[in-house]
């Protein structure tokens, strides 16, 4: 049984770890709002850039001078994985469902006979995969040092995912990242980027492109990827923060309640040993 002295001690580190994780859920709260308002600006863009792709997509259709980033290589051999995560734990299960995602889809492509390459983009994705994974693993984007994520961020991964499609090391790229939903909920989401998919989009007569579409398309795919790399950067940050003032919440709440409970125990402790001491001095007072 802990002494008076254990128990105190005990309480004092609990109370210390509970301003601890209050600070830190405070300080997640607060870059939670910058984080969530340039996710949610992101979307409308990214959404009618996606619309205006999928419209010039099916105008050229599958032709033979489609660009290759719509088109693909013809293959679909190597798969490259850019997993996307935070440099930074203390953020409950926001990195887990983004590898849990990967790794599904790692299994799956194996299973099949596909050649696998994994792109990690934050170091806690690395971390997780790499007792199992690591062979597969061929380059990593530190953002450790990056404080505001912006668009040179996105396009820093971008121009790594495009040279190695350019020089024929893969066939289709996915990216795996967390959609921002709340505070309490965000969506493990796998987004194929090479070969561009934009969903079903409508030709129209309305416009007239000069240069023609596949000129266009070339010089905007490159963009895209940007783009799609820049929202799933986005959503990222605005997850992690949700996910890590959720978590550091219940850290304080179970800090609070641990507490209460050693600090009945030290009460308890405490009567039980000024009773001892009062039942010794009758029973000398007795004896004389």
């Amino acid at each position: 049984m802990p002494s008076l002295k254990d128990l105190k001690n005990r309480i004092g580190s609990v109370k210390n770890t509970r301003k601890i994780t209050k600070a830190m859920q405070m300080v997640a709260a607060a870059k939670l709002r910058r984080a969530q308002e340039a996710a949610e600006a992101a979307r409308p863009y990214a959404e009618r850039m996606n619309a205006v792709m999928a419209q010039l997509s099916t105008s050229v259709g599958k032709s033979d001078t489609a660009p290759r980033l719509l088109a693909g290589t013809g293959a679909d051999k190597v798969h490259l994985l850019v997993v996307m995560t935070s440099e930074r734990g203390l953020c409950g299960g926001f990195n887990s469902t983004i590898v849990r995602l990967a790794r599904a889809r790692a299994i799956e492509l194996l299973a099949q006979g596909k050649t696998l390459k994994i792109l990690t983009v934050g170091k806690k994705g690395r971390e997780q995969l790499k007792r199992d994974y690591g062979q597969y693993f061929v380059a990593h984007v530190d953002m450790g040092d990056v404080k505001r994520v912006g668009y040179a961020n996105a396009q820093t991964v971008a121009r790594e995912v495009l040279t190695r499609f350019e020089a024929g090391e893969f066939d289709v790229a996915t990216i795996f990242y967390n959609r921002f939903q709340s505070v309490i909920s965000q969506v493990p989401t796998a987004l194929q980027v090479i070969p561009s998919s934009f969903g079903p989009g409508q030709a129209s007569s309305l416009y007239d492109y000069e240069p023609g579409e596949e000129a266009i398309l070339a010089d905007l795919l490159p963009r895209s990827v940007a783009t799609q790399l820049f929202t799933a950067l986005l959503e990222n940050g605005a997850s992690e923060q949700g996910a890590r003032m959720s978590a550091m919440d219940n850290a304080t709440r179970n800090a609070g309640d641990m507490i209460n409970r050693l600090t009945i125990q030290y009460n308890r402790s405490r009567q039980a040993a000024i009773t001892k001491e009062l039942i010794e001095i009758i029973s000398g007072a007795e004896a004389l």
